[in-house]
């Protein structure tokens, strides 16, 4: 593995992490709803759970996924479901009032880690990506280190999301438009678990 290997993985990574998906929406809205810590909390879950899925690319796991089809597709149910969910509590809450820093932050890391779990695809994707960009039979040491990076890769993107956003202004235009955002946040996420859902 080289330099050259490593610049590649990032800029697919990059982005991949700048597509508007579930993950994105989450951060965005714990972070002006909750407050910065809180959003720092969900891009923690978000990550790391994007950052394992790698990890279980570069071990093998879609090929596991072949083997076992049923692991895929309850996998894939259940996190189309938990995507369905959140779409309608955030409908449903989209004319409540924000009340600052009303979710614990354990929370709010648990809800990130869980939406990306929600995406077994991510694994696939991560697979089909180090496929082309790396060399094949990585060593442990080039394993973890692949893993490292994309770990604090997200890491400082979503904690970077989470200083912008919470800034008074961000925040401030956030909740004048609270009721069409979360609504247009709820469909997406719908749409994401439905697609999710359906896709083969």
């Amino acid at each position: 593995m080289t330099l050259e290997h490593m610049i590649a993985f990032n800029a697919v990574l990059i982005v991949s992490i700048l597509s508007p998906g579930a993950a994105f929406l989450m951060a965005v809205r714990s972070t002006v709803s909750n407050g910065r810590r809180a959003g720092i909390a969900t891009g923690l879950g978000l990550g790391l759970m994007a950052s394992l899925w790698t990890l279980c690319a570069l071990l093998g796991m879609d090929a596991v996924f072949a083997y076992f089809p049923w692991a895929f597709a309850t996998l894939k149910i259940g996190g189309a479901a938990y995507l369905i969910y959140l779409a309608v509590a955030t409908w449903r809450g989209a004319k409540q009032p924000v009340t600052a820093g009303t979710k614990p932050h354990g929370r709010a890391f648990m809800d990130g880690f869980l939406v990306n779990l929600g995406n077994p695809k991510s694994v696939l994707f991560a697979a089909a990506v180090l496929v082309v960009v790396f060399p094949p039979n990585l060593s442990g040491p080039e394993i973890g280190l692949v893993w490292l990076n994309h770990l604090i890769l997200e890491i400082l993107f979503y904690t970077g999301c989470a200083f912008v956003l919470s800034a008074s202004a961000a925040r401030a235009r956030y909740l004048r438009a609270k009721p069409h955002l979360d609504r247009i946040a709820a469909l997406l996420l719908g749409g994401l678990g439905l697609k999710l859902l359906l896709q083969r």
